[in-house]
């Protein structure tokens, strides 16, 4: 055993993926003795699994109950915060210093990765101009590693990492960002976030042919990762946050929500915003999940069962059934939807799109009161999109505000979602690495003991 380790996310691998299209990754699994199934805390999302795995705890105590949730001090919807400060309980870094002085960790692109206590880091952070720019850019710990990197490796390629344009390269460079970052620094423990076939499976689905094409990209920047630890003597610990099912259209959650008459939009120059603070109800949609946020505790029971009774919505668990899910804290709506395992949850509560806001058909992750993946789209209806994009380029670059509106409106085009636990069979999340075969299972809060004790075996 090896006294360092990584553990290499890689997003929405699920077992039906590992095969023939990941030669390098299906290899290593063989040479591990196989991969086990991870099973993710409730919602099966980005944000809240990753938590769990860094705290060992489940969202009722570190709190992270979604990608995003209603800030109800400021009656406003956040998504995507960076700050570590947001995570309740001791991290895995921590545990590690204090039983192993004087060890080391390296965060690459995990989330709430700014002010967490790591010796090095690298997050994404876009530099916003006041003329209304987006600039890719990213943040680090040390400052100077930043500079260090891009000036090597190019800028960070933010709109390879998330919008239409996503895309092989965003995963290529945070993994060769992590390479000499371990070559420098020698962390003891590196955590590294390969995201690609998120986006590829929610945009194409599971089942669409050129899936294999993505899964073979994968396999090469994986693989190099890999090939990169084994040679530096370091253990990996090889997992997906979730598995990634079809879907073929979306739940207007809270379209159902405004024609009970619980939902409030104020109008702005035409167009239509939602109005959290003043709604008697409101969902805050997160893939396959909605945290519902009822201002009266007495409409409650009428809320959910008026949800309930809703097509392409499963379940909906009040707040005794969501303890019992361990989802129940004080960010947690007082309601929480699941869809049917063919849908997902749309934010959109326009009725008519000529008065969606503006910010509906751009990329807009922060002002979008829930998660977005048309995002991963241009437009169909646009014809010539690469000219009216190219225009709108160079209009920023003479300093003119423009939108970027070239994202559709149509749900019915993403074809991939997650957040539910209960996957069929083959779309299991894995797990791989000392010790773990193909019958392990493993929660999501257990990895974190997982890892401490490889750690400490020989440190």
């Amino acid at each position: 055993m090896a006294d360092r380790l990584a553990i290499i996310d890689v997003v929405g691998l699920s077992r039906n993926l590992v095969g023939s299209d990941t030669p390098r990754i299906r290899a290593h699994v063989e040479a591990a003795g196989g991969a086990g199934t991870l099973i993710p805390p409730l919602p099966a999302v980005t944000c809240t699994v990753q938590s769990s795995i860094v705290t060992g705890t489940s969202p009722s105590d570190h709190g992270i109950v979604g990608n995003g949730w209603f800030n109800r001090e400021l009656q406003e919807i956040q998504f995507w915060k960076q700050s570590n400060k947001l995570v309740n309980g001791p991290r895995l870094w921590e545990q590690l210093r204090d039983a192993r002085p004087g060890a080391t960790t390296a965060n690459m692109f995990w989330w709430f990765n700014m002010y967490s206590g790591v010796e090095y880091s690298v997050t994404p952070r876009p530099i916003y101009k006041a003329d209304g720019r987006k600039i890719p850019d990213c943040y680090s710990m040390p400052a100077e590693l930043r500079d260090r990197l891009q000036s090597s490796l190019g800028r960070f390629p933010l709109f390879k990492f998330w919008g239409p344009g996503s895309s092989i390269e965003s995963s290529r460079w945070i993994s060769e960002a992590s390479m000499q970052v371990h070559e420098q620094f020698d962390p003891t423990l590196m955590l590294v976030y390969v995201p690609h076939m998120d986006y590829c499976l929610q945009k194409l689905g599971p089942g669409h042919e050129g899936i294999a094409k993505e899964l073979n990209l994968l396999d090469e920047v994986v693989g190099d990762l890999l090939e990169f630890f084994s040679s530096r003597d370091t253990d990996v610990i090889l997992l997906s946050e979730y598995g990634i099912v079809p879907v073929d259209d979306s739940v207007h959650i809270n379209r159902i929500l405004r024609e009970s008459g619980d939902l409030e939009v104020r109008v702005e120059d035409g167009l239509e915003l939602l109005d959290a603070g003043a709604s008697s109800a409101f969902a805050i949609a997160d893939h396959q999940v909605a945290h519902v946020h009822v201002r009266d505790p007495s409409d409650a029971a009428r809320i959910g069962e008026l949800l309930r009774q809703a097509d392409g919505i499963d379940m909906v668990l009040d707040r005794a059934e969501q303890s019992g899910m361990g989802i129940d804290n004080q960010r947690s709506g007082e309601l929480l939807a699941i869809s049917s395992m063919n849908r997902w949850f749309s934010y959109d509560y326009w009725l008519d799109d000529a008065r969606a806001p503006d910010f509906a058909r751009t990329v807009d992750i922060h002002r979008k009161p829930g998660y977005d993946p048309l995002e991963l789209f241009i437009d169909p209806e646009i014809r010539f999109p690469s000219a009216r994009i190219a225009g709108k380029l160079v209009g920023k670059k003479l300093g003119f505000r423009t939108q970027m509106d070239v994202i559709p409106l149509d749900t019915r085009l993403v074809r991939g979602s997650h957040g539910r636990i209960d996957v069929p069979a083959g779309y299991e999340p894995i797990i791989c690495g000392p010790g773990i075969d193909h019958g392990t299972t493993m929660r999501a809060e257990q990895v974190n003991g997982y890892a401490m004790d490889l750690l400490l075996q020989n440190g």
